[in-house]
């Protein structure tokens, strides 16, 4: 049977949060103010309002979900998911999501651009910044494309919507096909996929913590491991867990949160179109 968009929204965040990728919060690792039970129940929460994506509209669809998250946990979880996902569920139900998305995107109006920014606000991410033109933290502008093109080249999230989703439709869901016929399991797939899109895709909430140089260290970081090996392989693993202790290093600063973002948003999209199979592990 089918799943319902409630519930591809939540089970992908859900397996994107219980693999156990380097750098992030997972079931086996927890930040002080940052639990896997907060990722758990933010996942719970999106559902509703990504069902009603089709009939809200992008912009409603992200504020109730920001707007339940926040009265269940104490700080920002998945604003990045939630932007991500969003338009993903509001393409008609039978259009494949590549050839959907486009016009969901072109037909934002300035009141989604109200709910968004009014979602950006009340989730409180780390970070941003200011820009001179259109800054996310600031007043909503009429155009919100507008102002993901103008931040797309500082925000993978806000690319996405620059790029009609090609990172997360043309790249990374069918690399984590490609896994799935590899025979790799789902948690060794994602774990897999976060470090290879870290080794070719400066992490945005690291390059906005912790600067670019760090960022840049990490993609070198990431493209060590995959040279170690593959899924399975000693060597492989070791790299993994060398790069994981060095992104907690630093408390959770150098947390890939973003990429982390990506993963969920591809889960959605191979969940909503029938493509990642279970048994989900």
């Amino acid at each position: 049977m089918p799943l319902s968009l409630s519930q591809c929204a939540t089970l992908a965040c859900l397996l994107e949060a219980t693999a156990p990728k380097v750098g992030n919060v997972h079931r086996g690792a927890d930040f002080d103010e940052l639990t896997f039970a907060d990722f758990v129940v933010s996942a719970v929460a999106i559902g509703p309002a990504m069902q009603r994506a089709r009939e809200v509209g992008v912009g409603a669809a992200v504020l109730q979900a920001i707007t339940a998250t926040r009265t269940l946990v104490p700080t920002n979880t998945n604003l990045g998911m939630v932007l991500l996902i969003a338009p993903l569920a509001a393409v008609p139900a039978g259009e494949p999501l590549v050839s959907g998305i486009s016009a969901i995107l072109q037909s934002l109006t300035p009141r989604d651009s109200e709910l968004v920014y009014e979602a950006i606000r009340l989730a409180q991410p780390g970070g941003l910044g200011e820009t001179k033109e259109m800054d996310l933290a600031g007043p909503a502008p009429e155009n919100l494309l507008a102002a993901m093109h103008l931040a797309a080249e500082r925000d993978l999230v806000a690319k996405q919507y620059a790029t009609n989703f090609e990172l997360v439709l043309g790249e990374i869901l069918p690399s984590l096909l490609r896994g799935q016929e590899y025979g790799w399991s789902l948690q060794d797939n994602l774990i897999r996929e976060h470090v290879r899109l870290l080794s070719e895709h400066p992490d945005s909430l690291i390059v906005r913590k912790c600067g670019p140089e760090i960022a840049a260290r990490t993609c070198a970081y990431a493209a060590q491991v995959l040279n170690a090996g593959q899924p399975g392989d000693d060597h492989y693993h070791e790299a993994l867990a060398d790069l994981d202790f060095w992104l907690r290093s630093d408390g959770h600063e150098r947390n890939p949160g973003t990429t982390a973002d990506l993963l969920a948003a591809a889960l959605f999209a191979g969940l909503r179109e029938g493509l990642l199979k279970p048994p989900y592990r």
